[in-house]
């Protein structure tokens, strides 16, 4: 590993992680802006956060003043050393919070003092997983702590929503979810979904679906429908961005699925804002970019 290599091109991924919303969320925003009426609040909220993308872009800022957890989702060959990236990427992120990429948001729960580098225990996030490739790709998502508030974990059955042990109570459980957050958390934004799983593998999953491009759908059929479903009854709900009233409270719904115990149907709900920071990169075992991501 090229350590220099590694650490200049994991800074440039953070940049532009904090800086830049990729083009399918700042497209789904454009096309949200032309749904609203034109003098709505609606309207008004969706021009100014499509204008401060544009301004954090032109001048090299975070999009939002809560840089949020960075959670790395990393694919590497069988044999990679992942301590050695893991050390550099923590490296990455102190440079990047030095130069003003990241802000000093990561607080000693016991202390209340901040981490003047972002880089603690636990913190940034690592998942890794083997793949059958010589290559490492590297996927960066920066969740902010307001959208981290109002996500979600249900148990089913749950009578006070008429919610079974099936997808309808999936999807009841998902309504009512974006219902209770209102405007908190930044709306519009995307709903990560997972079915499934314990109270913390659920939620770990749910935050994976937020790698996936808006764009695409689940490759299993039945939840590609209730992702289609979930989205359209969002736009009944006339929450709107910022809680403001519209049809725009989501921008996308992504569900995927682990296996679940018999006395357990965990469904847990994750919210990314607007602020849908979310980058990638395939790099080479030295450390250069192949290719950039989204």
């Amino acid at each position: 590993m090229k350590r220099a290599h590694w650490e200049k091109n994991l800074l440039e991924l953070i940049r532009r992680t904090s800086t830049d919303l990729p083009g399918d969320v700042e497209a789904a925003l454009k096309r949200a802006l032309k749904k609203e009426k034109k003098g709505s609040h609606a309207h008004w909220v969706l021009e100014s956060v499509i204008e401060n993308a544009a301004v954090a872009r032109k001048n090299n800022v975070p999009i939002c003043q809560d840089t949020g957890a960075l959670l790395f989702f990393c694919g590497v060959p069988a044999g990679f050393d992942t301590n050695a990236l893991t050390a550099v990427a923590r490296a990455a992120v102190s440079k990047a919070t030095r130069l003003g990429y990241l802000r000093q948001n990561t607080i000693d729960a016991v202390s209340g003092a901040s981490y003047e580098t972002n880089v603690a225990h636990a913190s940034p996030v690592f998942r890794f997983q083997q793949r059958a490739r010589k290559t490492v790709e590297v996927r960066l998502v920066m969740k902010g702590g307001g959208c981290e508030n109002v996500g979600c974990q249900y148990s089913l059955p749950d009578t006070g929503l008429a919610a079974g042990r099936d997808l309808d109570g999936v999807r009841r459980c998902a309504l009512d979810a974006v219902w209770k957050a209102q405007g908190k958390g930044c709306a519009p934004g995307v709903l990560g979904i997972c079915v499934g799983g314990d109270r913390s593998t659920g939620y770990e999953h749910s935050k994976e679906q937020f790698i996936r491009k808006l764009s695409d759908k689940s490759h299993v059929k039945d939840l590609a429908r209730l992702e289609d479903r979930i989205m359209r009854e969002s736009r009944g709900l006339g929450i709107g961005p910022m809680g403001v009233g519209g049809q725009t409270t989501l921008l996308g719904v992504k569900i995927g699925a682990l296996s679940r115990l018999p006395a357990c149907y965990f469904v847990s709900v994750s919210f990314m804002c607007w602020a849908f920071r979310r980058r990638g990169a395939l790099f080479g075992p030295e450390g250069g970019v192949k290719r950039w991501l989204y």
